[in-house]
């Protein structure tokens, strides 16, 4: 059996439907061609000059990632730019490369989620939720509740320090950031993976005590200690690359269902690019 990159894409969308990413972004197939067959597939969360080169020391056909290659039109490929010597080197080693983002972050049992229950949350529900009307063609099923942040109950009430040191704690993180009160009392919670600044309003209204999330801005803490919640910044990078992982496991899962005779592997090699001194 030949698996083609059109296959995975096909697989990729029933696990982050498209409909459901944000009008900005720029999911689905990045770079390639849909004919391509594929054997091996790296999940990365950035499609970095490092990761492009692990790609193409493990003969990877298809890299997977979080973040999209492009974010805006291109107005000329230059090989002497990062993002031309990428585009450069997947086509040397005829790499293709998808991205999951937004619609990966709002569908259920997508990277919101993964947070939420790593973090042990309790009555997950969506933040800020989306609906979708199903139809005949595979589409959403109806009114499933899927979107942008999660909230959830925590099992006992805690204060935001404690809180902040379990998050440590449970994602292995070397710091993490709170906002607010320390001793400020916290049993239901907000969480958005990646910057999840655009979220605040949607917080407030939410009547959770804390918000967790990435790339907070100075002002963003002042309204928060105004408005007396809690937010804890785990950063941009630890609050999305345990998605890294999970989705290798999940498409393994789906590959070995369908018969196909694909080998996948999570990069292992990113780093956070934050270092604290």
């Amino acid at each position: 059996m030949t698996v083609t990159v059109k296959d995975i894409i096909t697989l990729m969308e029933t696990l982050a439907p498209p409909q459901l990413a944000e009008i900005w972004d720029n999911s689905g197939l990045q770079l390639g061609r849909r004919d391509w067959p594929v054997r091996k597939i790296i999940t990365a969360l950035d499609s970095s000059p490092e990761v492009i080169a692990e790609a193409a020391r493990q003969k990877a056909d298809l890299l997977i990632t979080h973040h999209p290659l492009f974010f805006g039109p291109l107005k000329s490929v230059d090989l002497d730019t990062p993002t031309g010597s990428i585009i450069a080197k997947a086509l040397e080693q005829q790499l293709s490369i998808y991205a999951a983002h937004t619609n990966l972050d709002s569908v259920a049992d997508g990277l919101n989620d993964m947070l939420a229950r790593r973090l042990e949350l309790l009555n997950i529900t969506a933040l800020q939720p989306s609906f979708f009307a199903s139809n005949e063609q595979g589409g959403l099923t109806s009114a499933r509740p899927q979107g942008l942040g999660r909230r959830g109950e925590l099992a006992e009430k805690t204060t935001l320090k404690t809180f902040g040191y379990f998050i440590k704690k449970k994602l292995s993180l070397d710091h993490v950031t709170i906002i607010g009160n320390p001793e400020l009392p916290v049993c239901r919670v907000a969480i958005c993976t990646g910057s999840g600044s655009g979220l605040l309003d949607t917080f407030y209204a939410s009547g959770d005590q804390v918000y967790v999330s990435g790339d907070f801005r100075y002002h963003d803490a002042r309204t928060a200690e105004a408005n007396q919640v809690g937010l804890i910044d785990i950063g941009h990078f630890a609050s999305e690359h345990l998605m890294v992982a999970a989705l290798a496991s999940r498409l393994k899962a789906e590959c070995e269902t369908k018969g196909f005779p694909v080998i996948i592997h999570a990069c292992e090699i990113e780093k956070n690019p934050f270092v604290i001194l």
